[in-house]
């Protein structure tokens, strides 16, 4: 592997290695005043959140690395301690980007990228219409972690109100991932959008013990078809079948077909059982999948 020390390369190179591998980054699409009233509306992708007793949102206005100045965002948080987190999706995408322009002090994002301002409930930045998820929050603290070019600026803010688009609701009253549609930055001019066949779900080790790949015979473990993930299906499975599951297997009928096919060849039987599991690993039958790897 290719080895950097940070400290030997130049700070706009590191910047691109960052974004470039850390992602897709979640965008705060940021909507803020000045103490005069100006609103000012800009995204951030350096923005996640963090807890929610008390609940925390983070994004940080770095200081700009070319000349060390700092963002419009980061003055008017300053000066009135509140703001709107507006979430992007795929619909918003176009403006969202267009809002990053750096507009002279004064210039409402909100006209020059099209968006529609709606007051909020309980801070006085404006929320964006168009965003399927906003929230008002209140400044807690600002961490400044350095005074030169390409430091970051730490907004932490607590949440006092959500606005969600009831149409993206699940009916538990969440977001409905697969309806939400939102998007991520990468490097460079790169987005990822979180849709279709994008989306897909890893079951959580929450409410069990999974025996762990290292439990899993050699053979699996070795395995030259089955991948790093497919392992870690198995390995989150909560025991070994017994000998009479496994037994039980032999009577599915792609599992005759194969042993009828292989004949006496041990190495390409071996080889079969394991390709069927991985078909049936990739359509989430783990359970069986390792009954036929057991065989």
């Amino acid at each position: 592997m290719k080895e950097i020390d940070p400290n030997e390369i130049s700070h706009v190179h590191l910047h691109k290695t960052i974004l470039g591998s850390i992602g897709p980054r979640p965008i705060a699409f940021a909507s803020t005043i000045d103490k005069h009233g100006n609103p000012n509306l800009s995204p951030f992708s350096f923005f996640n959140a963090f807890g929610v007793n008390p609940s925390t949102l983070i994004f940080s206005p770095s200081r700009r690395g070319r000349d060390n100045t700092v963002k419009h965002t980061y003055e008017n948080v300053k000066e009135v301690p509140e703001v709107v987190i507006n979430v992007v999706n795929y619909d918003m995408v176009q403006q969202t980007s267009l809002a990053s322009t750096e507009y002279d002090k004064g210039v409402d994002e909100f006209v020059k990228a099209g968006f529609t301002p709606l007051p909020s409930k309980k801070i006085k930045p404006y929320r964006v219409k168009e965003s399927p998820v906003q929230y008002e929050c209140k400044v807690r603290e600002i961490i400044e972690t350095g005074d030169q070019g390409g430091a970051a600026n730490l907004v932490i803010c607590e949440i006092l109100y959500i606005h969600i688009r009831e149409d993206l609701l699940d009916k538990n009253d969440l977001p409905d991932q697969t309806k939400i549609d939102l998007v991520g930055r990468m490097g460079g001019s790169y987005y990822v959008r979180a849709h279709g066949d994008a989306l897909f779900q890893v079951e959580k080790p929450v409410a069990r013990k999974g025996i762990g790949i290292d439990n899993l015979p050699e053979k699996i473990k070795n395995s030259k078809v089955l991948t790093g993930n497919d392992l870690g299906k198995l390995g989150n499975t909560e025991q070994l079948p017994t000998l009479e599951d496994v037994e039980k297997i032999k009577r599915d009928k792609a599992i005759a077909a194969i042993f009828e096919t292989c004949g006496n060849d041990n190495e390409l039987l071996l080889s079969k059982l394991h390709e069927y599991a991985k078909t049936l690993l990739d359509r989430g039958e783990v359970t069986k999948a390792l009954h036929v790897l057991m065989l």
